[in-house]
């Protein structure tokens, strides 16, 4: 684990975007990297696409919820 230094407006920036998404604020800065290095990498996809690629790894270890 690290410190990554970020501008004071970046910062706001991740801190709303963190109240909205219901996510720490450090929580949101590693989503947002995380999609940014996934979209640097794949340029021909989709935010949607890659989520939908990302939620699909995550589901083999994912706990089923019941539905009653």
């Amino acid at each position: 684990m690290g410190i990554v230094k970020i501008d004071d407006e970046l910062h706001e920036h991740v801190r709303c975007a963190s109240t909205v998404m219901c996510r720490s604020i450090n929580a949101q800065a590693e989503f947002w990297m995380k999609i940014g290095m996934l979209a640097e990498a794949n340029p021909a996809l989709s935010f949607n696409d890659i989520v939908k690629m990302q939620l699909e790894a995550a589901s083999g270890s994912t706990p089923k919820l019941a539905v009653a």
